[in-house]
């Protein structure tokens, strides 16, 4: 069964619209200069500097007396009321659909603030599954978040699972970065960008994601991902498998397994991808907690606690609710567990893991 894993921020969600019509918004009722949208843009930095940075900075720059509480509250309203799903994207969810292939979301940020996006631009429904950074604790480029989404649609990430699973985003260092990492095909949403890093590539580009589906569903002749990438990938996943997938049930949608029929990519093993080399994803710190990546940085607990009980995964279980509490959220879905490393005495210190990463503001 072919499984098309994709980004929800720029790659289904025109995330950085809606930032700039917030911002708009935000200096209308402020009556400043409307020019200084561009200067917003600049700081949010495509959604990868945290909300508080951002908005202590426009407070400094504008002399507001607003707290940064009531301009974050301000910002999660505004950027909520203009997200959206372009209907091209929902048209293009159909098209795979319809030609058999299992779609999930695979999205670093926090959990509140992605899940609410989902809900709110109907894409719970248009897809099997999905896995966010937050509550997974796990962040693109590492393989496994791609495993728990895999899992979480009804595959099981084993065997040649990977030749037939592709992931399309817009952001290099997590969505190809991870999917070379992981074994998989890819395709890059340039949004006019060029290509800019050299140790490894996507396997296809387009300009946006009606585009890249259509590729997809053509791709029957399109490489695989070069054997010594793969070959590492299904290394690890073994080791993922003895420790926690194999003791794990697969959470997944009944029937998710199954042919749907359509179109379905033929991969050659022996065609290569091209001269990938020298990727390196972000390992695990020594006492078991990740070392700093870029995530999405947008919500909060309050978001997270809205959201969390009223966004169900399609995969047959409801993402961990973010503050802990009991109650109407049902039991988490079950994660893969990342394999401990052997218990080593070192005279280096574990680095400071206390600390949140960037996270992209959705």
């Amino acid at each position: 069964m072919p499984l098309l894993l994709l980004d929800l921020d720029n790659t289904l969600l025109p995330r950085d619209a809606a930032f700039r019509a917030w911002a708009q918004d935000f200096l209308l009722e402020r009556a400043l200069p409307p020019a200084d949208v561009e200067w917003l843009a600049t700081i949010d930095g495509g959604g990868y500097v945290p909300r508080s940075t951002v908005l202590s900075a426009a407070r400094r720059r504008y002399g507001l007396d607003e707290s940064l509480d009531r301009l974050l509250a301000h910002y999660r309203r505004g950027i909520n009321a203009h997200i959206h799903c372009p209907a091209h994207n929902l048209d293009a969810l159909r098209a795979a659909r319809a030609a058999g292939w299992t779609l999930g979301i695979v999205s670093n940020g926090n959990t509140g603030a992605q899940l609410e996006k989902i809900r709110r631009t109907g894409l719970g429904p248009m897809v099997d599954g999905w896995v966010i950074s937050e509550e997974a604790d796990c962040l693109k480029p590492d393989p496994l978040i791609f495993e728990i989404a895999a899992q979480r649609c009804g595959v099981a990430p084993t065997g040649d699972w990977a030749t037939h699973t592709w992931m399309v985003g817009d952001h290099a260092p997590a969505d190809i970065a991870g999917a070379e990492l992981a074994g998989l095909r890819s395709v890059w949403l340039h949004h006019g960008r060029p290509w800019a890093e050299p140790g490894y590539r996507p396997t296809l580009k387009a300009a946006g994601l009606p585009e890249a589906v259509g590729q997809v569903l053509a791709a029957r002749t399109a490489p695989s991902p070069r054997p010594a990438v793969r070959a590492g990938a299904t290394a690890r996943r073994g080791a993922v498998a003895g420790r926690s997938l194999a003791s794990r049930p697969v959470v997944g949608r009944p029937g998710a397994g199954g042919a749907r029929g359509g179109a379905v990519v033929e991969p050659d093993p022996t065609a290569q991808s091209g001269a990938h080399h020298g990727v390196q994803f972000l390992p695990s710190a020594p006492n078991g907690g990740h070392a700093p990546s870029v995530a999405h940085a947008d919500g909060d607990a309050s978001s997270a606690a809205a959201a969390g009980s009223a966004v169900r995964n399609r995969s047959g279980g409801f993402a961990r609710r973010p503050d802990g509490r009991p109650g109407a959220t049902p039991p988490p879905v079950p994660l893969p567990v990342r394999p401990s490393a052997p218990s080593v005495m070192s005279s280096t210190p574990a680095p400071d893991t206390s600390a949140p990463s960037p996270a992209r503001a959705g």
